[in-house]
């Protein structure tokens, strides 16, 4: 590997310029080149960055087919995710995949195989992960300090939030609010509680104000759910109640909390009046419901912990390169990524069949 590491951008869109502003922080990445499909929108978006050296391409084949590119971003939309992750990890690259992982299972599983063949490494966007007080939350209920936990809310939804662009075209996104904003909720739950195996799915997708041009003026071209809901069973006889939205007529759809046999935590949005409950930044505030000693009820307010200039996106970034500078793990792995994605396909599922379906995922 040259001393630098070489980084190809696949799909030049908006989150891209994210992508673009973190490589460009570091001093050990460079960034080489750029693909899209759109005639002309790598070029443009290269020189935007002042990349004049970096080469433009009109497909994610021709920037694979590169020797010299160590490792790419992959930020296509949703339905070319795996196509891209693939064909880059066949030419011996390293990809850091934005979210979701994919829009089906099957999808995902065809990822988790070319990685292990390639002998790569894979690392989904989950750029919440690396907030202080997220990771605060994971080490409270690793602690034991809850007891067993069997229950888990989602909550949150945007009021009014539904996005533009190709977010809202089926043949693209392949989903809406459930993969948009959804899988973060489902991984802040999920790796809380340490990614145990989800097992069934009984869910109900909805498009009424998508579809509504008194809601959204671009309601012709909607084809993807605007809201969803679900109830999980997990391994260890743990329940999901997952809900999301990118419109209704509600404030919010609640608080995010983890019931557990001794005690229970509460996780509130910030500003969700502002914008709406998407778990994708920073968290609110946490209060511990608990006994005191006299065993009466009670709650404990456990303080932030503040941090200054915490760019959760170009901390993803950098771990992504660290990780393959020093040979080591993909800091967020597919394989607990496979869990995230095979609900997401079952909410998909059961929502078309009107029916629970049971998940099952192939071995890898």
């Amino acid at each position: 590997m040259a001393e630098k590491l070489r980084i190809g951008i696949i799909g030049c869109g908006g989150i891209a310029h994210a992508h673009a502003r973190s490589y460009l922080n570091f001093d050990d990445v460079e960034i080489v080149a750029g693909a899209d499909i759109i005639p002309g929108k790598a070029r443009k978006f290269l020189d935007e960055f002042g990349l004049s050296g970096a080469t433009a391409y009109e497909s994610h084949e021709e920037l694979c087919k590169r020797d010299d590119i160590d490792a790419v971003s992959v930020c296509t939309y949703n339905s070319t995710h795996a196509v891209c992750t693939i064909a880059a990890l066949e030419s011996g690259k390293h990809v850091l995949l934005e979210k979701p992982m994919t829009v089906t299972l099957d999808e995902a599983v065809a990822i988790m195989r070319a990685e292990k063949k390639s002998g790569k490494i894979v690392t989904i966007g989950f750029q919440p992960r690396y907030d202080v007080n997220a990771r605060m939350v994971k080490d409270i209920v690793s602690s034991g300090k809850l007891g067993k936990v069997y229950y888990i809310q989602t909550g949150g939804g945007r009021r009014r939030g539904i996005p533009g662009g190709t977010f809202i075209e089926r043949d693209k996104a392949g989903v809406g609010a459930l993969a948009d904003i959804g899988c973060y909720a489902l991984d802040f739950a999920l790796n809380t509680i340490g990614y145990p195996k989800p097992l069934t799915v009984s869910a109900m997708a909805y498009d009424y104000f998508g579809k509504n041009p008194k809601y959204y003026p671009d309601a012709g071209r909607f084809s993807v759910d605007d809201f969803s809901a679900a109830f999980i069973r997990l391994e260890g006889d743990i329940t999901l109640d997952f809900r999301m939205s990118w419109a209704m007529h509600m404030d919010t759809t609640g608080d995010f909390i983890f019931l557990g046999t001794d005690a229970g935590l509460k996780v509130r949005q910030p500003n969700y009046h502002l914008w709406g409950g998407a778990w994708d930044g920073p968290i609110g505030a946490i209060t511990l419901m608990h006994d005191d000693e006299s065993g009466k009820p009670t709650q404990t307010d456990i303080p932030l912990i503040q941090e200054e200039k915490a760019n959760l996106f170009e901390r993803k970034v950098r771990a992504f390169v660290d990780a393959i500078k020093t040979g080591g793990p993909a800091p967020i792995p597919t394989s607990q990524i496979i869990y995230n994605q095979a609900i997401i396909d079952g909410i998909i599922r059961s929502s078309a069949s009107r029916e629970e379906v049971k998940i099952e995922i192939p071995a890898i």
